[in-house]
């Protein structure tokens, strides 16, 4: 509890419920399974033999989603979300078993954003850009245009495809900053991070796009307003 703080504020503060891949790499502040993201309490809910390299995929249709049907069935949070924006072909699916609201993906804000940008003007940063097709993006198909992948050899990817135990957050705002600084466009206006591992970035990558940045926190925020910390939410979308 924080200090000064009421026990009633924290009862009425939402709790958050993420459904994740089952990894063992760190969740540092910002990260959709980081308690020190959220105002409130938050519950993971490992999904057991979920990994990376199984729910990465370009065939979304060939994920075993029994396995998120299970652990959505223990979910008590205010609001539930995955770990992995590449099960947004899954929102509706999952989204109608849940009795509270249920977020499966950033890339669900291309509903949003789709009413002012056009295909494009998103830069879509993906984990692994050679899986995220159009399929991943439903009827905003045509927003696959705007993807960019992390390179392989970048120290973010190879921590959380090969599920190291270390991470050096400085290398990866070093690195994610000076790769999207490379990769932004002319034709670009907003920046959309599939990943749910880059929202602890994000205002690094505000700073040298001069872009808002949708992430899957808020996806969450929009779900249920007053989960997210507020300084994990400075780089909002429009409205």
């Amino acid at each position: 509890m924080v200090a000064g703080q009421h026990p009633s504020a924290i009862a009425m503060t939402p709790t958050v419920s993420v459904l994740q891949l089952d990894t063992n790499f760190p969740r540092v502040p910002g990260d959709v399974s980081c308690p020190d993201t959220y105002r409130g309490n938050i519950e993971i809910i490992r999904v057991g033999g979920a990994s990376v390299k199984k729910i990465v995929n370009k065939q979304p249709d060939l994920i075993d989603i029994a396995p998120f049907e299970r652990a959505l069935g223990k979910a008590s949070g205010d609001v539930v979300v995955t770990s992995c924006g590449f099960l947004s072909p899954w929102q509706d699916h999952l989204a109608a078993q849940s009795v509270k609201p249920f977020v499966s993906s950033a890339l669900t804000a291309l509903h949003t954003l789709s009413r002012a940008y056009a295909p494009g003007e998103v830069m879509i940063l993906t984990f692994d850009a050679a899986s995220l097709t159009a399929s991943h993006l439903g009827q905003f198909a045509d927003y696959a245009s705007g993807i960019v992948g992390l390179p392989a050899a970048m120290h973010l990817r190879q921590v959380i495809s090969q599920d190291q135990t270390t991470l050096d957050a400085a290398r990866v705002t070093r690195e994610l900053s000076d790769f999207v600084r490379d990769k932004r466009q002319p034709a670009h206006k907003h920046l959309l991070l599939e990943c749910t591992n880059l929202p602890p970035y994000k205002l690094a990558l505000q700073q040298v796009t001069g872009f808002g940045v949708s992430d899957i926190l808020t996806q969450v925020e929009t779900a249920s307003p007053g989960s997210v910390r507020p300084q994990f939410l400075s780089a909002t979308p429009p409205t």
